[in-house]
């Protein structure tokens, strides 16, 4: 392809959100040419590639925030197009496990979150009631939440990227395009990739572990960093996946943004067991020892993350020591599934999350999407963002249609 291309609007990023954006916006504006900009060789390559595949239920987010109520539609809409669709998922159901009595409090606030969040069907279990569901787990008490699901999220975002190029008014999904430069002018905005340019009306960032800079390039200043944190996961041996019949999790720490090691039951049967989490030199570096300078540099260099680190250096320090030793990530299954033994787990995947931090260090736990001129940047989309896919992707379409004044 050569030359210039105009479209109404350029959406950069091609994981699920961008996709989900640039799929809403069809079906809400038909006549509009969109055109989604992927720097990698298929779309859904990173943090929608890399997660636990799991269709959260909006379980634990505050009552009243973006998050619980994207998350809950969501997880519907993302139901019924897989069943349209035909992408393989299934409704499984997890259970929450106190292992302590200090667990308790949060359990309980955890399971008044649900209630608030009108989480159909769950329930306050004891001690029997998980054996009956999950045999091999021992737990002193837990919370039964039946619409959690599993889902590939890889598979959705190839569906959308086909159905927006599809049903559209010549959209286009182009991968192996990275954003070199966003050039503004009067009308339009020109966004050079390292093949060629595009001009467009309008830009919609959903880079993810990009976004920020992205936004830089569009001059715009994002008032926060992102900064990336590895997650790695095990597997469990085929002998040892008959321990875990569905998806387990412990109590979160309601102070951390992230859910803690738990146990997942995937579409192919496979049990994963993850993440932990831990800050990642490179963003998009899935080894324990992949490096990138620039990418270090601009976490580092930042004074949100030291003051991140320095009020949560014990957890960090803990999650670090058991990145690089079998046995204490085993000791954290262990709190779920004492019955576990170190050759029942064998290294797997790893993913990396955006997590997006303020200046003051502080963690943004919800979805920031900033705009200015003709663009709308969406800043941070935390889990249970995958599963909230489709109805984050609505929201950002009604944004862009009173912003932009689309017709």
């Amino acid at each position: 392809m050569n030359g210039s291309i105009d479209f109404d609007i350029a959406v950069i990023g091609g994981g699920i959100v961008g996709l989900a954006s640039a799929y809403k916006m069809m079906l809400s504006h038909p006549d509009i040419c969109i055109v989604v900009l992927e720097k990698e060789e298929k779309v859904a390559t990173h943090q929608t590639g890399h997660n636990s595949g799991v269709i959260h239920s909006g379980l634990y987010y505050e009552p009243g925030s973006n998050k619980a109520e994207t998350c809950t539609k969501g997880a519907q809409e993302l139901i019924s197009f897989a069943k349209k669709h035909k992408i393989p998922h299934k409704i499984c159901g997890k259970i929450i496990v106190a292992t302590k009595e200090k667990e308790l409090t949060n359990l309980e606030i955890i399971f008044q979150n649900g209630i608030e969040n009108n989480i159909e069907g769950i329930e306050q279990i004891g001690p029997d009631q998980i054996k009956e569901i999950e045999p091999s787990c021992e737990g002193i008490a837990a919370i039964r939440v039946p619409g959690t699901g599993i889902i590939d999220f890889t598979k959705v975002a190839e569906k959308l990227s086909r159905l927006i190029e599809k049903k559209g008014s010549g959209n286009q999904v182009l991968t192996s395009h990275p954003v070199t430069a966003i050039d503004k002018h009067d009308f339009f905005t020109k966004v050079v990739t390292n093949q060629e340019s595009f001009s467009a009306r309008y830009i919609i960032n959903c880079a993810g572990l990009q976004c920020d800079r992205i936004a830089k390039m569009d001059n715009v200043s994002p008032r926060m960093r992102i900064v990336p944190f590895r997650g790695d996961y095990y597997e469990l041996t085929e002998k040892a996946q008959e321990k875990v019949k569905g998806l387990i999790y412990p109590v979160p720490d309601p102070a951390l943004p992230f859910l803690g090691v738990h146990f997942t039951r995937k579409i192919d049967g496979s049990v994963e067991c993850g993440p932990n989490a831990v800050f990642s030199f490179k963003r998009e570096g899935y080894g324990k020892t992949d490096f990138n300078l620039a990418d270090s540099w601009d976490s580092l260099s930042y004074p949100g993350l030291w003051k991140m680190f320095l009020k949560y250096w014990r957890y960090g320090l803990g999650e670090y020591t058991r990145a690089f030793s079998r046995k204490l990530f085993l000791r954290q299954l262990q709190r779920l599934i004492p019955s576990l033994q170190a050759d029942d787990l064998k290294p797997c995947k790893a993913g990396v999350r955006a997590q997006a931090v303020e200046p003051n260090g502080e963690p943004i736990d919800d979805f920031k999407i900033q705009r200015k001129g003709n663009s709308i940047h969406v800043l941070n989309a935390p889990s249970p963002a995958a599963t909230a896919s489709l109805a984050i992707g609505e929201t950002i379409t009604q944004i862009a249609s009173d912003y932009f004044k689309l017709k």
